[in-house]
C-alpha cells in the first residue's frame, strides 16, 4: 500500500526536525529539506529523505520540487511550509532590504514552493497545505517587526488560497504556536546583526536594556507556557490526517489567550497586554 507523501521545509531543528522524524515513524514518505547541505547529510544519516531546499532561491525550489516529484512519479500528498527565520528590532531601523530578506524566505519562498505543488496535487484530486504561522501572525509584539508582519502576510495568503482553492479537495491550513522550545532566537542573532545598527539607532538603549540581555543571554528559567516541538506536530497530524481539518490549530497558551483578548477586547487594551 503506497505511503503518503510530504515535504517538509526547515527540517535541520525544532518543529520541522520534529515532524520529520514522528511523520517517518507513523508511515509518512517524508521529504525533509534544509537550506544547508550539512544538515542535509545529517538527516540522511538518521534515515530521513533530506535534501537541499533554501526558500529564497527560486532554482533551490525548482530543483527540489523536481527531485521530489520524480521520487514519487508525480504526486504529492501535503506540504508544510516550516521553514523560516527571525530578523529581531524596532520597525524604525528594518531598512527595505532586511524586510526584503525575511519575506523572500518566510513568504515568497513558501508561496513559490507551493504554487509549483498546486499543479500535481490538482491532477491527482487532493491534497493539503499546511502552513506553520504563529501567535505573532495575529497579534504584535515590540521588536519583533520583521518577522510578524511576515507571518501576518502569509495568515492573509493563506486564507485567500484556502477560498480559492475549497472547491478542489486541496486544504489550505494555518498552525499558529506561541511560544515552542526551538532555535529561533539563537538563529536570529545572525540577522540581527547584519541588519540592525544599534548604536546609531534612536533608541539605543532599549536595545541594550531589553532586546540585546534576551537575544545573547536567554535566562536559564523555562518559559511556563513553553512546549517542546512535539505539541505542533501533534497538530500537524490531526491537519494532515483528519478527514476534515480546521482552518487553523492554535498551539500553546499563550495563542488561545491571544486569541481570545484579539475578538473580545478593544485594539487599546489589546495593545496595553501584547506591549507587556
Amino acid at each position: 500500500m503506497k505511503s503518503n507523501s510530504i515535504l517538509i521545509t526547515g527540517c535541520s531543528s525544532g518543529i520541522g526536525y520534529d515532524a520529520a522524524h514522528t511523520l517517518k515513524r507513523r508511515g509518512w514518505q517524508v521529504f525533509a529539506s534544509c537550506r544547508s547541505s550539512d544538515d542535509v547529510k545529517s538527516l540522511q544519516a538518521e534515515g530521513l529523505q533530506s535534501l537541499v531546499l533554501d526558500l529564497a532561491s527560486s532554482d533551490s525550489i525548482d530543483s527540489a520540487v523536481g527531485e521530489v516529484l520524480e521520487a514519487t512519479g508525480g504526486t504529492l500528498d501535503a506540504v508544510f511550509n516550516n521553514g523560516a527565520f527571525g530578523t529581531p528590532g524596532l520597525v524604525e531601523d528594518l531598512s527595505r532590504a532586511a524586510l526584503q530578506d525575511i519575506f523572500n524566505t518566510n513568504v515568497f519562498g513558501q508561496v513559490e514552493l507551493t504554487n509549483k505543488l498546486l499543479p500535481a496535487m490538482r491532477a491527482q484530486g487532493h491534497g493539503r497545505i499546511v502552513m506553520c504561522s504563529s501567535v505573532l501572525g495575529f497579534a504584535a509584539a515590540p521588536f519583533r517587526g520583521a518577522y510578524i508582519s511576515s507571518k501576518f502576510a502569509l495568515e492573509g495568503i493563506s486564507d485567500t488560497l484556502r477560498l480559492e482553492l475549497r472547491h478542489e479537495n486541496i486544504d489550505v491550513v494555518l498552525i499558529e504556536p506561541g511560544p515552542i522550545k526551538t532555535k529561533i532566537r539563537e538563529n536570529s542573532i545572525p540577522h540581527f546583526e547584519r541588519w540592525i545598527d544599534v548604536q546609531a539607532s534612536a533608541q539605543t538603549q532599549r536595545y541594550e536594556s531589553v532586546l540585546k540581555p534576551r537575544l545573547y543571554t536567554p535566562s536559564e528559567k523555562k518559559d511556563r507556557f513553553e512546549l517542546p516541538p512535539s505539541a505542533v506536530t501533534k497538530k500537524l497530524i490531526h491537519a494532515l490526517e483528519h478527514p476534515r481539518p480546521k482552518p487553523r490549530y492554535f498551539v500553546t497558551v499563550p495563542t488561545y489567550l491571544a486569541g481570545i483578548f484579539k475578538r473580545l477586547t478593544t485594539s487599546r487594551m489589546f495593545d496595553s497586554l501584547c506591549s507587556r
